[in-house]
């Protein structure tokens, strides 16, 4: 099987989507062969921004969610009971 080859300019866009990342051009070869240059550079920048977000607004403790879920359904559960009545 013949060696790939990258461009020059496909070469500095592996560096900087690894840099990017925080990982190896190397590494991150495997990635963009797999699922392509814009996918991964899509991957990235939304993952850099959830943990900015997560950062910036922090998070909701599990218990805390499966409090405000139940309400949720059992809310529901009342307005289709009022419905039907």
């Amino acid at each position: 099987m013949k060696p790939m080859t990258l461009t020059l300019t496909d070469q500095q866009r592996l560096e900087k989507l690894a840099r990017t990342a925080g990982r190896s051009p190397r590494s991150m070869m495997r990635f963009v062969l797999r699922d392509g240059f814009e996918y991964c550079e899509w991957a990235v920048r939304e993952s850099l921004a959830s943990q900015a977000d997560v950062t910036r607004r922090g998070t909701v403790p599990h218990t805390e969610v499966r409090r405000m879920a139940k309400g949720a359904i059992a809310a529901a559960h009342e307005r289709r009971s009022r419905k039907a009545a």
